[in-house]
């Protein structure tokens, strides 16, 4: 009995190409790990949440809202001062809470919203509060202008 050595069981097949010729090497494909929206938007989260002391703090109560960039001037709290450096008898300018009714919303930046849903609304959930209110008083703006246009048409 002899033993042929190119007898051996013949290689694996791979998935052919159709878009390839007979004599094309065949190719392997490299399958890259998917990233789901919401390990997405934890990352965001957690880049965005990095430094506590530029966040900013909402009074539950009125919603004044204490930015540590602004500061606040009639209280003689200067600029730069992180909520947790404040004194614990302070009290909010507007309503006269105390700074336990304060509740951390995040840094400046930060979109408004849920993490979950920044992808959603045509890029309009990324905005800052800030931009939002922009855009719809803007647009309010700019369809009232629309509106009295129509006046000067004869």
């Amino acid at each position: 009995m002899s033993s042929n050595p190119n007898s051996s069981s013949p290689p694996p097949a791979t998935p052919a190409d159709p878009n390839s010729s007979p004599g094309d090497a065949p190719t392997t494909s490299v399958q890259r790990p998917r990233i789901t929206h919401a390990a997405e938007a934890e990352a965001m989260a957690r880049t965005l949440d990095s430094d506590p002391a530029s966040h900013s703090y909402e009074c539950r109560s009125c919603g004044y809202r204490y930015e540590p960039a602004e500061g606040v001037a009639k209280l003689g709290i200067a600029r730069g001062t992180p909520f947790a450096a404040l004194p614990d008898n302070f009290l909010c300018p507007v309503c006269r809470s105390p700074k336990a009714a304060f509740v951390d919303v995040g840094p400046r930046s930060r979109p408004s919203g849920f993490t979950q849903n920044l992808d959603y609304g045509l890029g309009v959930n990324r905005l800052t509060p800030g931009q939002k209110t922009v855009l719809i008083f803007g647009g309010l703006v700019l369809a009232a202008a629309f509106l009295l246009s129509f006046y000067s048409l004869h």
